[in-house]
């Protein structure tokens, strides 16, 4: 029976090539484009993650979606069709991770998003059982900023966003929060990430006279209408989304966006929290990597967000290999089960506990409310 040796080899040899296969990483962001600002630090931040995981090889396949849409639909087809990846990470804004959800959840690849809005991951239906997210959603960072508003004597807020899914999700989140504070909205405008001019938007706003104003923006053209109700004179409390997080807002605002408010993820004032902070610890571990590869003053909230889909996927991937191989439909499912039982994962935003209904996983650990001081970030401290 000697003939059936070869067949034993050769199935042994396939058995040993499937327990080393390599995990395959599919990542899309927006490195170009309007939301190039945010894209880049995620770009940098995947050069930090680790190469091997539970002993697999790890290979990060890493495409530029141009800040559009249908780039990052196809992007995500690419990654599955021919790089054949086990998860996807991406995209950077709102509008493109909310379009990749369909390919993804066709192919049951499991993605950990970039993007902020919880339109990404909720309702958890058949879709999007799929998708997963890091950075804050809207409604806690809402309530942080109406929180602020009230009790700074705020009674009167004008509003001016995105003309897409980001402003429209912050539209909606800050109304309720703004509703649970008692202030009133009393303008409402929209603007176009590419848009050179807002003058008749901020015309709109100032004819309104609101004690503050709220610009739902992200990376640098959320400076635009800043600079804009500047120029026009306009006195009152302007306060941004975590959406402008990084140094290239402070470099195109300037002395427009002093005095700034806005809530972020703890990591963008590492150094500045309360020893007693549960965030500190794991978010000075990010801008320590960041910062040594990408000089002094380099790091992001944005490339933040990367790395804490990095440290879900690390913690997920010794699960899933417990139960398949990668390359798998199997091992994709194993994935996205495991994502889901992350418990009390600290992060470079905040400590991470998923669940089959919250595919976020954050609570208020992952927010601090911070002030544009002499061109730098200030942490405020929570009031007593």
């Amino acid at each position: 029976m000697t003939h059936f040796k070869p067949l034993a080899v050769i199935a042994a040899l396939l058995a040993s090539a499937l327990a080393h296969a390599d995990i395959n990483v599919g990542v899309t962001v927006s490195a170009t484009g309007p939301a190039a600002s945010l894209g880049i630090p995620e770009k940098n931040t995947i050069a930090l993650m680790p190469k091997t995981i539970g002993g697999q090889k790890v290979n990060y396949i890493v495409l530029d979606d141009a800040s559009d849409t249908t780039a990052a639909v196809n992007n995500t087809r690419k990654l599955i069709s021919e790089n054949k990846v086990d998860i996807i990470l991406g995209s950077t804004t709102t509008p493109n991770s909310l379009a990749m959800i369909d390919v993804a959840a066709e192919n049951q690849t499991p993605v950990i998003s970039m993007a902020a809005s919880a339109r990404i991951v909720e309702p958890v239906d058949a879709k999007k059982r799929w998708v997963f997210k890091t950075p804050q959603n809207d409604i806690m960072m809402s309530l942080a900023i109406a929180e602020h508003m009230a009790s700074n004597g705020v009674k009167t807020v004008g509003f001016v966003g995105f003309s897409d899914a980001y402003g429209e999700g912050w539209f909606q989140e800050f109304s309720k929060a703004a509703d649970l504070k008692k202030l009133k909205i009393v303008a409402n405008e929209r603007y176009a990430r590419t848009d050179t001019s807002v003058t008749g938007q901020t015309l709109k706003l100032m004819s309104a006279k609101p004690d503050a104003i709220l610009v739902a923006g992200s990376g640098t053209p959320a400076a635009l209408p800043q600079k804009s109700l500047k120029e026009r004179g306009y006195a009152g409390k302007v306060y941004q989304t975590h959406g402008v997080a990084n140094a290239d807002f402070l470099r195109v605002g300037g002395k427009d966006v002093e005095g700034t408010i806005l809530p972020a993820g703890p990591v963008l004032v590492a150094e500045q929290l309360p020893a007693s902070n549960p965030v500190k610890k794991s978010a000075l571990a990010y801008v320590a990597a960041y910062e040594a590869a990408n000089g002094k003053g380099s790091v992001s909230t944005f490339g933040a967000h990367a790395w804490d889909t990095g440290l879900l996927m690390a913690a997920a991937v010794p699960v899933a290999l417990k139960k398949a191989q990668p390359g798998t439909p199997e091992f994709r499912a194993a994935l996205r089960d495991a994502l889901e039982q992350v418990k009390e994962l600290p992060g470079a935003h905040g400590v991470f506990n998923m669940t089959p209904n919250d595919h976020l996983g954050l609570d208020q650990r992952a927010r601090v409310m911070v002030k544009i001081e002499n061109g730098n970030w200030k942490y405020i401290p929570p009031s007593p």
